[in-house]
């Protein structure tokens, strides 16, 4: 198996790159592979609500007191219940120490611990902000692969292209962008059968519907009990964004699946 290193960033604040960092890496654990996710995204530390109990030491200590990755991992919940495994290395600091982390040295740091955890996993995600810190650049200048997270709107598309240009103002390219949060009962999935998603953001090379699931509690819905439509969805986005194939098999919405009213006649519903 192929390792790899793939940097999420959002195109505009909001956008959802955290949540479908951990999704992506709760996916990959269900496919039997071992994944970690690492926050950039200091200003929002959205990573350290998908673990329990206390972040310390959390990645900025890392980053500025010099210490292993092995320090700041914690273990999601769901990988009890998983053929693999996902950990991940959440931000949780005060904003002095948060603006230290923020520094040139600490974001060569950055990329030090990238790499050593490109070493001992299988496949590492990185949740970055819009480009505009040290730490995104250098989480985008060190992973292998970099993918777009926008919202699919007309505000995402404006986004992307804000994201493409300061990607590459510092020498990184865009290899996929993912239109998040699309309407479900929009015909969203034509791009796979050689059409236009019906979505405005028409560079996307996969898309996440909105998912039934609210809160960090609910997450992740794609892994163990996969969320139909949602779940086959955030796989298709590890292939787009990793260049994997996964491996995963969905049940396809059956009879069962109908509500029973929807079967009357109208006189009888």
């Amino acid at each position: 198996m192929a390792r790899s290193t793939a940097t999420l960033v959002g195109a505009t604040g909001g956008a959802g790159a955290t949540r479908l960092a951990v999704e992506l890496g709760a996916t990959l654990a269900r496919d039997g592979r071992e994944a970690a996710v690492l926050d950039a995204a200091f200003a929002t530390e959205g990573l350290a609500r998908h673990v329990s109990g206390r972040v310390d030491p959390d990645l900025t200590q890392l980053l500025t007191a010099d210490r292993p990755l092995d320090d700041g991992l914690r273990e999601h919940p769901v990988t009890a219940d998983l053929d693999g495994r996902l950990d991940l290395c959440p931000v949780h600091a005060p904003f002095e120490r948060l603006a230290r982390a923020k520094t040139a040295d600490a974001a060569r740091r950055f990329e030090a611990l990238l790499d050593e955890a490109a070493e001992n996993y299988d496949h590492v995600l990185v949740d970055a902000p819009p480009v505009a810190a040290n730490q995104a650049v250098a989480a985008v200048a060190a992973a292998e692969r970099v993918a777009v997270v926008a919202p699919a709107s007309e505000r995402g598309v404006d986004a992307v292209q804000r994201a493409r240009g300061r990607i590459a103002d510092v020498g990184a390219s865009v290899d996929a962008v993912i239109a998040n949060r699309v309407a479900a009962d929009g015909d969203w999935l034509d791009r796979d059968a050689g059409g236009d998603p019906d979505h405005p953001v028409r560079s996307a090379e996969a898309a996440v519907p909105e998912s039934e699931a609210t809160g960090a509690a609910s997450v992740p819905a794609s892994a163990p009990d996969p969320e139909p439509g949602f779940a086959p969805a955030v796989a298709r986005v590890a292939e787009a964004v990793l260049g994997v194939d996964v491996g995963l098999e969905f049940e396809e919405p059956g009879l069962l699946d109908v509500e029973a009213d929807a079967l009357l006649p109208d006189a009888l519903s």
